[in-house]
């Protein structure tokens, strides 16, 4: 659970290098066959059986078919832009998508919020032994890694209790990321307050709407005025900085022990399921395989007509192909459409929306392949958000 803080800024701390120049990284088999980087599809084709030779023809040919594929489909029908070939970045292997840099330094992830927020419980997650660094806005983590001052973003995109955090899909096409893995993270909830406060001396809490929403019956029972602010641990921090003694807050445990308040109640959520999503973004796509489940995201809009949409989820239910996900958000910069008939003299005005949709199978996969071959017959734009690994665990 996340959402915008006004907590501290991002570190300006540029990682450029001439090598790291987004113009140096490009889809090449080649280069990757010549590296020997671990988790390739491809390595090295000496020494090999005639077995072993065809096994890697076969991976070469799937890895270049669905490389393709999503070129085509970056900059499809509509209004995204399409990006020359030499402009792509080199892809990654599901190994390289979530370990640290291969020459030892450790991998600045953004989030967004302040320290002891979850999102940076699911940075760690992630990507075990990171550098998390906070940003205050969703929009800076994006940026963070577009200008190369972080490695990795990782951002919320759905809680099982509140639903989708709108502003990340919003986002995902604004900006040219990638989506390259995917992490599930258990919100626990705390009461929280400077030391020797009592929950009988509390009259207000703070904490973002979510959250509060979350333990609607438990800040009910004790009667406290719920005060919204932009996120857990801002508030977490607010408490403890202004020294309230009339004021609690909601939020996790290790935001307690950083602003050194006194946890007076944990688990105070509603539902104990409380699980949210978090995306990895990178501005290199992933490699896809077929050996593990892999979970592929796009975004499509089309034109304004009956059964249109249900034609589009049936390229996917013709090759039984499940859906996890699917999410509509209003086309920015259009305005509302009137059609040309009219119903009893008043014209219908109508929207145009992005649709976004998970579905569980790899880019790699010849049988997702076709359905999105189909899918981009007749949808007026067409996008490859990722493909990347599914999060099959929890903390």
């Amino acid at each position: 659970m996340a959402a915008s803080t006004a907590g501290s800024s991002l570190p300006l701390r540029s990682r450029v290098s001439r090598e790291s120049s987004p113009l140096n990284h490009r889809p090449s088999v080649a280069r990757a066959a010549r590296d020997g980087r671990p988790g390739q599809l491809v390595g090295s084709l000496s020494m090999a059986s005639p077995k072993e030779e065809s096994n890697r023809v076969g991976a070469r040919n799937r890895l270049s078919q669905a490389l393709e594929l999503n070129k085509a489909f970056e900059g499809s029908r509509g209004e995204h832009v399409h990006m020359d070939a030499h402009l792509f970045p080199k892809p990654l292997s599901s190994v390289q998508s979530s370990n640290p840099n291969t020459d030892g330094s450790r991998l600045r992830v953004a989030y967004q919020g302040v320290r002891g927020a979850y999102s940076e419980a699911a940075a760690e997650k992630a990507y075990p032994n990171c550098e998390a660094v906070p940003c205050e806005q969703f929009d800076t983590a994006f940026q963070a890694v577009e200008k190369w001052l972080v490695d990795r973003a990782v951002l919320p995109i759905e809680n099982s209790l509140g639903g989708s955090i709108h502003r990340n899909y919003d986002l995902l096409i604004r900006h040219r990321l990638h989506i390259v893995g995917e992490v599930k993270l258990a919100v626990k909830h705390c009461l929280l307050a400077n030391h020797g406060v009592e929950i009988g001396d509390l009259k207000r809490v703070l904490s973002h709407p979510q959250a509060l929403a979350q333990c609607e019956h438990t800040l009910t029972k004790i009667g406290l005025v719920r005060e919204e602010v932009d996120d857990t641990a801002g508030a977490a921090k607010h408490v403890a900085f202004h020294d309230l003694k009339d004021a609690g807050a909601v939020a996790s445990a290790a935001a307690a022990k950083i602003y050194d308040l006194n946890i007076l109640a944990k688990d105070i959520q509603d539902d104990s399921d409380n699980v949210t999503r978090f995306l990895m973004l990178a501005r290199e796509p992933i490699i896809p395989g077929t050996d593990m489940p892999f979970k592929t995201s796009i975004v499509f809009s089309l034109e304004e007509g009956p059964g249109v949409l249900f034609k589009a989820l049936a390229v996917f239910a013709l090759r039984k192909i499940n859906l996890t996900k699917i999410e509509s958000r209003p086309l920015r910069k259009r305005t509302l459409r009137t059609p040309d008939d009219t119903n009893n003299g008043a014209p219908n005005r109508y929207f145009d929306y992005h649709f976004y949709v998970d579905f569980e199978a790899s880019m790699a996969d010849v049988n997702a392949q076709n359905a999105l071959r189909h899918l981009n017959e007749f949808a007026t734009s067409l996008r490859v958000l990722g493909s990347y690994l599914v999060d099959t665990t929890m903390i």
